[in-house]
């Protein structure tokens, strides 16, 4: 009998868990054996993390486990954190494993908080670029209310989010929501609880239309959400942020014991640990997502620096992009071992929606309809409820399924 292919999958996010089940559905036991490394034994909806941090969901809700979707016929999963990927020898190295041979391997290894390079960001500042840094934000938020009711500092309740991408806007839809618990924590009014955020760049989500944006920014005001805009951060202090004015030069501070880092994301730090020249460890792939100088490895997802084929521009990192660069690397591994040809990459946006709170959001859907509102709101529920299903099949969204669609 031929020995089996080997074919090790690096990161349970959307990306290895969508290579995962097309393998898993399309490969036999017989010809294929699968290695699943990820250094925790759940997948989560990374999407939603910001609504762990503000405590509107426990992380029990956008985690399952991932042993639920692996075939343990055809399919090993190691609970371990990758260290290094040698190239040269084929083989994956572990922190508390040995290491573990590849004849084919995706990389999926997914993101990390990017500080710039900013003073004092490391240090004083919360990430917000997993389960658990989401779960300290959260529990950060509680106690500084509760610490309020002892001093009456006013820092305590003061909460500022560095950055207004998409992240930064979620999360202050999601914190802003919350105030009314926040105040009643603390002890104090709504109006005395402060959230606002901190951007660098002219106006925020410039993705969008000016419409939309204005009505996105009129319903977090509404909630008492502040967005300082042109505003770039200079640094972090212990409970200060400072910042200068793009246009005009001026200094400035916010004081507030709670500072949330979302100003952006770099891939994984393995990828310079295995000798990858990427910026911000994101990849260049070939246009079948492989490795430039290995066709063996395939590199997806947070990690990946994958190129629009129309225009040529790099596409930005989503869950919608990381499960079909998913789907494309487990196919064309799979091609590759049985002698087909391989599919190249294509990708063509559904449609883009940012929460504003769990009631209402802001969106494009396709290349022109803008959404708004409740219906955007559903909208984007539907499409987490869509990855869901993707990656962890019918189980995992009938019990983590968002169903609140009209409240």
């Amino acid at each position: 009998m031929a020995e089996k292919t080997n074919v090790v999958i690096l990161g349970a996010g959307y990306a290895g868990l969508m290579a995962l089940k097309v393998l898993q559905k399309r490969a036999d036991a017989s010809f294929m054996s699968i290695t699943l490394v990820d250094q925790n034994p759940y997948h989560y909806e990374a999407t939603d993390l910001h609504e762990v941090a503000s405590g509107a969901l426990t992380a029990d809700r956008i985690t399952y486990p991932i042993a639920d979707v692996v075939n343990p016929e055809m399919t090993e999963f190691i609970e371990d954190r990758v260290t290094k990927v040698d190239r040269a020898q084929h083989r994956v190295e572990l922190a508390n494993h040995e290491s573990i041979g590849f004849d084919y391997l995706i990389i999926g290894l997914g993101f990390e908080s990017e500080d710039f390079g900013i003073p004092g960001v490391q240090e004083y500042a919360l990430p917000m670029d997993s389960v658990d840094s989401a779960e300290r934000i959260q529990q950060h938020i509680t106690d500084e209310m509760f610490a309020y009711r002892q001093d009456n500092d006013p820092r305590h309740l003061h909460i500022v989010v560095a950055g207004a991408g998409f992240t930064g806007v979620e999360l202050l839809g999601a914190l802003s929501e919350n105030r009314e618990r926040y105040a009643e924590m603390a002890g104090v009014a709504p109006n005395q609880i402060q959230i606002m955020s901190v951007d660098g760049a002219k106006r925020p989500l410039s993705v969008f239309s000016q419409h939309l944006v204005d009505y996105g920014l009129a319903v977090l005001r509404g909630r008492g959400a502040v967005i300082e805009s042109g505003k770039g951060i200079n640094a972090i202090e212990p409970d200060v942020m400072h910042y200068a004015d793009r246009e005009t030069g001026e200094s400035g501070e916010v004081v507030a014991s709670t500072i949330i880092w979302t100003t952006g994301v770099r891939g994984s730090s393995v990828m310079a640990a295995s000798g990858y020249q990427a910026k911000r460890n994101r990849m260049s792939v070939t246009p079948y997502l492989q490795d430039p100088a290995d066709d063996r490895i395939y590199i997806v997802g947070d990690v990946a620096a994958a190129t629009d084929s129309e225009t040529g521009q790099i596409l930005p990192t989503t869950a919608q992009l990381a499960l079909v660069m998913g789907e494309i690397a487990g196919k064309n591994v799979l091609a590759a071992v049985t002698g087909y040809e391989l599919t190249p990459f294509t990708y063509k946006s559904l449609g883009t929606v940012c929460s504003i709170g769990n009631t209402s959001a802001i969106g494009v859907v396709g290349d022109e309809h803008e959404v708004r509102g409740y219906p955007a709101s559903m909208l984007k529920k539907v499409i987490m409820n869509k990855s869901l299903l993707e990656t962890g099949g019918i189980k995992q969204v009938m019990a983590k399924g968002r169903f609140d669609l009209y409240h």
